[in-house]
């Protein structure tokens, strides 16, 4: 319903990326006078090359087992998904901007094109279209003693002052594109709970020879199994395809895992996996197959006529087994089917796919307001969560900014009825 004002309140939104753009387009729905500032030369630069091999919009998993992906945060973010999940995204951009989906063999949503930028670029105009006003190049600086918002621009720095604002400057990964989690030191010197911004969905070193780093660097390992124990002691078993990288290994099975590895890293010192480089092959056959006379071939061409071992995946034997394990067919088939890798950190967080840390959601109300900072909202990625890839991190980013702008519209309403 509209405000009971005489002029519409004014909602400051900072950050152009998905949370962004969806608190701007729910508060200016409400009534609310939106004015939406970024800090590069224009919005959804990092939703843009993230779709560039293909917009994973969300993913076709039902709920809850949806919800489960957020890990410890699955309750609070279940209830952001409650007022806008998967089905309502997929409707939304079907209603708002013609864009047709599908669900992938991974069950994975695509646009119909597959493409970011016709979304993105309709948004945008409908956004202008229904009132909000864009301000690129203002870089927030935080607020001043008189609580107006501060932005460093191409002329100098300026001041606004709003009735409210939703920040959604995102996390800390790809920070040439503007999430560079700056805004960390401005809101705990105002008191708010950040957790330290780690990196998610990322690679990790191992600490290849020279040898095989030079020879098998951006080389693919598919498919391949990766087994490891939890924290709690559990065996999880979960086959998909990474990459060899010069320092170690990184790739969607690598990013699936990644929470738990980067956890156990900063517990013991170190991480540890085993990969199933012939998950088609038992151990049993493969033990028969390698036992098989040799002659005159090499023991690379062995491995690649009885075992399916080649390039990487060979170059992998011959880097944790030494030169006369290598002939113990019994040994390389137990080390085919579970080749120990120790995973020594994680690439750092500018590398990232996403980022974990941020605004702890305890510091934060149901409508995703600050508890100590009255008005002052926050959304996206800058919040204390974390998911795989898959279409879940997207999909919690838009439910979020909806769940902030409503968070703002109501509580402006409520400060207005009280005047």
């Amino acid at each position: 319903m509209p405000l009971p004002t005489r002029s519409p309140a004014r909602l400051a939104v900072i950050g152009g990326g998905p949370a962004g753009l969806m608190a701007a387009e729910v508060a200016r729905a409400a009534g609310l006078q939106v004015d939406l500032f970024e800090a590069k030369g224009s919005v959804g630069r990092k939703f843009l090359i993230a779709g560039k091999g293909g917009l994973n919009l969300t993913h076709g998993e039902p709920r809850p087992a949806f919800d489960a992906r957020y890990g410890a945060r699955r309750s609070e973010i279940a209830a952001w998904l409650d007022d806008f999940d998967a089905d309502a995204l997929r409707e939304w951009a079907r209603e708002r901007f013609g864009i047709d989906t599908y669900v992938g063999t991974s069950g994975r949503v695509f646009p119909m094109d597959r493409k970011a930028a016709p979304l993105l670029r309709g948004w945008v105009r409908r956004l202008r279209e229904d009132g909000v006003a864009f301000h690129v190049q203002h870089r927030w600086l935080g607020w001043n003693d008189d609580g107006a918002l501060r932005f460093a621009i191409p002329a100098g720095e300026i001041a606004l002052q709003a009735d409210a604002t939703v920040l959604a400057l995102g996390g800390g990964s790809w920070p040439e594109l503007g999430s560079d989690g700056s805004w960390e030191d401005v809101l705990r010197a105002r008191g708010v709970d950040v957790a330290p911004l780690q990196p998610a969905n990322c690679g990790f070193d191992i600490g290849w020879s020279e040898h095989f780093a030079g020879r098998h660097a951006g080389a693919p390992l598919k498919p391949v199994v990766a087994h490891w124990r939890d924290a709690s002691g559990n065996e999880h078993a979960l086959q998909g395809e990474c990459v060899v990288t010069a320092t170690g290994i990184e790739g969607s099975l690598v990013y699936a895992l990644s929470a738990g590895l980067r956890d156990a890293i900063a517990s013991d010192g170190q991480a540890r996996i085993e990969l199933d480089l012939a998950p088609g092959r038992d151990l049993p056959r493969l033990q028969r197959d390698l036992a098989c006379p040799r002659g005159g071939r090499s023991l690379s061409e062995h491995l690649r006529r009885h075992a399916g071992i080649s390039g990487a995946k060979a170059g992998l034997l011959h880097e944790v087994l030494s030169r006369d394990q290598l002939h113990d067919e019994a040994l390389v088939a137990r080390t085919i089917k579970r080749l120990p890798l120790r995973l020594l950190r994680p690439r750092p967080i500018a590398e990232a796919i996403s980022s974990a840390g941020g605004v702890r959601l305890e510091a934060l109300d149901d409508g995703l307001m600050v508890r100590s900072m009255p008005g002052v909202f926050c959304a996206g990625e800058m919040l204390d969560w974390e998911a795989p890839t898959g279409g879940y991190l997207l999909t919690a980013c838009y439910a979020s900014g909806l769940r902030a702008a409503r968070g703002a519209t109501a509580w402006l309403q409520r400060d207005a009825a009280a005047m």
